[in-house]
């Protein structure tokens, strides 16, 4: 069965929705008919989005500026998901931190599995008994080709994804014949737009170009897959490789060559 099409009744749900994939998620889904409800922190940027996609393609966007590393605030969004008829729900919000874990605030490192792993839990654990009563729904969990393989000095966001990569096709197993669609992303480095280079990320500073794939382009190839009920999809050639190198290359080889990276992500 293929996910809801878009109605006055229902709507789609983008977490981490103000920048990079999730902006980009957002207008794809806009652009194709559905009314949003979109989450991040940042109320400001949530609103400014929201109006340009009202006025470009008449859709309804409902903003939601939540912090989903906070339980308490994370459980009024779920609750308020599990009571709405949801279509679509583009799991995408997340962080990563680099460096040895052992250096490392505790507490952020906390935030980030959160947000990263538990977040993602929560939310799809709502919306999931209303598509399975209706026949019918999509989720999209956003994890990443670094869950496939240990990464040293970014411990805790590979961890993160390698939760996010084995619940997203665990789940998908499971629903299987429900009419339910399960859609893991795993793409590798992302981009709307290149910032100046003072307001450069350390990840855009270290990955060379030819290793961005635009958010527009993942938003669309993301969602194609969804509405096929395919079980991965993976944009960009470093996260194919990732791909490969953590399905087939002993972790004892590819341990040390990615760690050495990532720690130079860690020493900016």
């Amino acid at each position: 069965m293929a996910i809801p099409l878009p109605s006055t009744e229902n709507c789609a749900v983008v977490t981490g929705a103000s920048q990079g994939i999730g902006e980009s998620l957002a207008a794809e889904l806009a652009s194709r008919g559905y009314n949003l409800i979109t989450v991040a922190r940042r109320r400001d940027v949530l609103e400014r989005n929201a109006a340009s996609l009202k006025e470009k393609f008449g859709v309804s966007v409902e903003v939601r500026a939540i912090d989903l590393a906070d339980r308490a605030k994370r459980t009024e969004l779920s609750e308020e998901l599990a009571s709405r008829d949801i279509a679509i729900l583009c799991n995408n919000a997340g962080i990563a931190t680099f460096g040895p874990v052992s250096k490392l605030d505790p507490d952020y490192e906390r935030f980030v599995v959160e947000l990263n792993a538990v977040a993602v839990h929560d939310l799809t654990l709502a919306v999931l008994p209303g598509m399975l009563e209706r026949g019918a729904g999509g989720i999209l969990i956003t994890g990443s080709a670094a869950g496939n393989m240990p990464i040293p000095n970014n411990a805790t966001y590979a961890a993160t994804k390698a939760f996010t990569n084995s619940f997203s096709e665990s789940l998908r197993g499971e629903l299987k014949g429900s009419g339910v669609h399960v859609t893991l992303l795993a793409p590798g480095p992302v981009r709307t737009d290149m910032p100046p280079v003072e307001e450069q990320s350390v990840v855009e500073r270290v990955v060379p170009d030819f290793f961005w794939v635009s958010g527009e382009y993942t938003a669309r190839l993301s969602l194609d897959a969804l509405a096929r009920n395919k079980m991965r999809v993976v944009p960009g050639p470093l996260s194919k490789a990732m791909s490969v190198a953590g399905g087939y290359t002993p972790r004892a080889v590819v341990a040390p060559i990615v760690g050495s990276f990532y720690k130079k992500l860690g020493a900016e």
